[in-house]
């Protein structure tokens, strides 16, 4: 059984360390979501995450560090990578940013996924810098889920999926965010994101000008987790987008809905399950995989997701419910 510890006991999170020290699980909060924490330098370490998870092996890791110069030394960036690098950890770190550059040889291949780059970032929450400043190490840390289930928000997301097969779970309350971080390649000179986030697009031109195209096009093996696998897609549901049309169509039926409060208010009340999320983004997204835990457990065998409207700052929920849906 995983033991449930308290991120408000120092006790609790000297053992959460020791734990990690020995090589063992720790899921932990951070501001996105919570997640699986291993010693990120110890390859045998980072493979019970992907055991743990049923992670497909070619998904890389993000290293989570408490400092830049931690994350200086886990890559090996041309110069003007790593101005690029500071520039942006100046202006995002701690925060739901992740960089991608050219690994040094000492971080596992594992970790990697065989690639010859590195995914980290700076976690902006009290307790996943101090228990990495505590273990003195880089911490692999995805979601702390089953692959392919929602991500957890709570303690008590992560565990409905991992309950026994980790050693313990560090309780830090809901986190702040709710959808994971911004995932920006930096290699050769470009910049382009590969997995949309908190941190927009317009917010990284506002410091280094306009980005790329994302940098994995077909063929080219995943840079950064979530790039190819379907993710966050309710257990035992049936799940696709749905337009206005196919949202009023569907209100009087027995499917389970995921809507927008201004949707949900025009078309009345229903006796079928239904999610009804704020109609800004940012509070959609930090509200968005409760949701979806709570409608795996709702009896429905349907669930409909409201598609996300245009605009930057609705990407990071777009590519998580298109996700949701897929396959």
């Amino acid at each position: 059984m995983t033991e449930r510890l308290d991120g408000a006991v120092e006790a609790d999170l000297d053992r959460a360390a020791m734990l990690l020290r020995a090589g063992q699980l720790v899921a932990f909060p951070t501001e996105t979501v919570y997640g699986l924490g291993a010693d990120g330098l110890d390859g045998a370490a980072a493979a019970r995450i992907f055991e743990a998870k049923g992670r497909p092996a070619d998904n890389p890791l993000i290293l989570h560090v408490a400092t830049f110069e931690a994350a200086l030394a886990l890559w090996r960036p041309s110069a003007q990578e790593a101005a690029r690098a500071r520039s942006l950890a100046d202006a995002f770190w701690p925060g739901p940013l992740t960089l991608v550059l050219p690994a040094v040889a000492g971080v596992p291949g594992v970790v990697r996924a065989g690639l010859d780059t590195v995914a980290v970032r700076m976690p902006d929450h009290p307790l996943a810098l101090a228990l990495i400043e505590r273990v003195d190490r880089p911490l692999a840390a995805p979601s702390a889920n089953r692959s392919g289930r929602p991500s957890p928000t709570t303690a008590d997301h992560v565990l409905r999926t991992l309950d026994g097969r980790i050693a313990a779970v560090l309780d830090g309350g809901p986190t702040r965010v709710g959808v994971e971080s911004t995932v920006a390649d930096l290699r050769d000179g470009r910049v382009a994101i590969l997995r949309e986030g908190a941190i927009t697009r317009a917010m990284l031109e506002d410091v280094i000008g306009v980005l790329d195209a994302p940098a994995a096009g077909a063929g080219e093996a995943a840079r950064a987790p979530g790039m190819r696998h379907r993710h966050y897609a309710p257990e035992g549901l049936v799940t696709r987008l749905a337009d206005d049309a196919a949202l009023a169509a569907a209100w009087a039926s027995d499917a389970a809905i995921l809507c927008r409060s201004a949707t949900a208010a025009r078309l009345g009340t229903r006796g079928a399950p239904t999610e009804v999320l704020p109609d800004d983004a940012e509070r959609f997204a930090r509200g968005l995989y409760a949701a979806l835990h709570r409608l795996e457990r709702c009896g429905a065998q349907e669930l409909l997701i409201e598609a996300a409207p245009a605009g930057q700052e609705w990407a990071a929920v777009r590519d998580r419910t298109v996700r949701a849906a897929a396959g």
